[in-house]
């Protein structure tokens, strides 16, 4: 169990975090979103204890994360925004270098990098870190936070700047380090990634947490289910003059429902009019559209 009770931090009278509360289960992916600004690695360093909050509790299972950081970092694996790898070293040296810092084994090293290449498709080749693309250096990163077999990661946008194919690479392995009963804290850009993997997401603005929730209760706080109706007619003309609008899209008519009652008035009058509904979608608010609701 992870519990945080009146999180804050105050930069020189700036408010970075504002009273943040939240709770969540070991063996879940924690997704925390929101503007530039609005606290995210702030309060990332905060649960990885590398900032110390002006106000306010933190426990992870045991530790009480404010009064004794440095209990976390042996069951921590964090890996922040910019990987900041040792470029002038090979890949396996540089696993080898943290490993020691964690007092493995070579054999437990050599055990566990092997493990960590395979399962994160990395191929040394005996390069240096220097040589990597972009993708493989952020390969590199999580091998190194990953290298002690942590039970507890932080992760500060994982799938920054990467290319689709290695984003989504990245989004897949990080719900098998799920399945395997690791827990993670996660913040990114990329709110359809998030909306896919993580079982609870905060909206953090100006320091504040503004909402927190599974998606299903999030989507129920921003906004209910709504339709779109696709739908063929040969006289177009005939809906000029009623209340809803139509759109032309893949080669259909389209008319968009916020409730029911619209939508049984939709399908009303294209039917009065002589059309026919082809499909009728339903969707909730994504999270996209609820942080435009929240504004900056």
């Amino acid at each position: 169990m992870i519990t945080a009770r009146n999180l804050a931090k105050h930069y020189d009278g700036f408010v970075a975090l504002d009273g943040v509360n939240f709770e969540f289960e070991d063996g879940e992916i924690f997704g925390i979103i929101g503007h530039n600004g609005a606290g995210k690695t702030t309060l990332l360093k905060i649960i990885s204890g590398l900032v110390t909050p002006t106000g306010g509790e933190l426990f992870i299972n045991d530790i009480d994360v404010v009064r004794n950081p440095v209990a976390l970092k042996e069951r921590l694996g964090y890996l922040p925004e910019e990987s900041r790898l040792y470029e002038t070293m090979t890949v396996e040296n540089y696993l080898a270098f943290f490993g020691e810092i964690y007092g493995l084994s070579p054999q437990e090293i050599r055990v566990r990098s092997n493990q960590l290449f395979a399962a994160l498709s990395l191929e040394p080749d005996g390069k240096k870190i220097g040589e990597f693309s972009k993708g493989m250096k952020r390969k590199a990163a999580i091998a190194r936070s990953l290298i002690h077999d942590p039970s507890f990661l932080v992760y500060d946008e994982a799938t920054s700047g990467l290319d689709p194919m290695t984003s989504r690479f990245i989004a897949d392995y990080l719900r098998r380090l799920k399945s395997d009963g690791k827990t993670i804290v996660l913040s990114a850009h990329n709110l359809y990634q998030v909306e896919a993997i993580c079982d609870k997401v905060m909206i953090l603005r100006r320091g504040k947490m503004v909402a927190f929730g599974s998606m299903k209760e999030l989507r129920e706080q921003f906004g209910s289910l709504t339709y779109t109706i696709f739908f063929s007619i040969d006289n177009p003309g005939k809906l000029i003059g009623h209340s809803k609008t139509y759109r032309q899209e893949e080669g259909l008519y389209v008319c968009d429902a916020e409730s029911m009652g619209e939508l049984n008035e939709c399908t009303g009058l294209i039917g009065e009019a002589g059309g026919k509904v082809e499909k009728i979608e339903s969707r909730y608010p994504s999270l996209e559209e609820m942080l435009l609701k929240i504004g900056k």
